[in-house]
């Protein structure tokens, strides 16, 4: 079985808008922290890394879930992490933004980096972390509130901004997640009563509104159905211009239509790694081969 990596839309009538090109105003960035939403685009031949993982392993109790890790994520790329069932893969994701500290019996040793950050580090601010470093789960998880206010919601806790300018920013977060036309007449509305597909897509806005430079996605399209998870995955293909992205996925068509790069998972050790079209067409190891082509897992 061969993957082909090719870009699907779905029918003009249900593709989301063309995400803008421009930035956002700079009055709607953090204030003195590294904006990566207006730093030029680099070569795709030589991307720098952006998360790096040495020696990294993570346990919950005795259990080790993460064993011996070394990674390097490139810099405004998608990376894909593939792999059965609980051979790591959330596990390594929830880490970097260290959303596993609320998880009692957790604990991780080696060395964890977003750039120039140890991100284990008990100096680490954690809460800025999670700004720098946004995640979007597997199920839509839109808060009781209205569009608007859970777009706004973190900005509000982060940056110092006017109404008008917290407008701007609400509106620029919207149109990057390629749902702004569908709500923009129903703002004020509960976030609740929309679909799964717009719900997910609100979710992705409320996360880059806040100016992150990571995405991280576990499973963001699991529980959608086709049309509103074709809709995502042009959202992933165009987000990566600005945002390094993680995501993972058992959906093995998935993972060879929107990543550059490809770890393959199993047992909490990475037995592959390389650019997508390598690790699907020719890979270097006999288990990632049995698993791309539906041996096992």
């Amino acid at each position: 079985m061969t993957f082909t990596k090719t870009k699907q839309a779905p029918a003009e009538t249900l593709k989301p808008e063309r995400i803008p090109a421009a930035d956002p105003p700079a009055a709607l960035q953090p204030t003195g922290a590294r904006n990566p939403l207006s730093e030029p685009s680099r070569p795709e031949s030589s991307p720098p890394i952006a998360i790096s993982f040495d020696s990294f392993n993570a346990f919950y109790g005795d259990y080790q879930a993460i064993d011996q890790i070394n990674l390097q994520i490139p810099s405004k790329q998608v990376t894909g992490f593939i792999g059965p069932s609980g051979c790591g893969k959330t596990t390594l994701l929830r880490w970097i933004n260290r959303m596993n500290d609320i998880v009692p019996t957790a604990r991780s040793t080696g060395q964890l980096h977003l750039h120039d950050l140890d991100v284990l580090a008990s100096s680490t601010d954690v809460v800025e972390l999670r700004r720098r470093v946004g995640i979007v789960f597997q199920k839509p998880n839109p808060f009781p509130k209205s569009i608007y206010d859970n777009v706004a919601y973190g900005a509000r806790l982060h940056l110092k901004l006017t109404r008008t300018e917290l407008d701007a920013l609400v509106e620029w977060s919207l149109r990057k997640a390629a749902v702004w036309s569908e709500v923009k007449d129903r703002l004020h509305k509960p976030a609740l009563g929309l679909s799964g597909g717009q719900q997910q897509r609100v979710c992705i806005a409320r996360t880059i509104a806040t100016g992150p430079e990571v995405l991280l996605m576990d499973e963001p399209c699991s529980a959608l159905d086709p049309i509103s998870t074709s809709a995502i995955e042009d959202l992933i293909f165009e987000l990566r211009q600005q945002f390094t992205i993680v995501i993972v996925t058992h959906n093995m068509q998935q993972a060879s239509r929107v990543s550059d790069m490809t770890a393959f998972f199993y047992q909490g050790k990475v037995v592959e790694f390389g650019t997508t079209d390598q690790v699907f067409t020719c890979p270097t190891e006999k288990q990632t081969e049995d698993y791309v082509t539906g041996k096992f897992g």
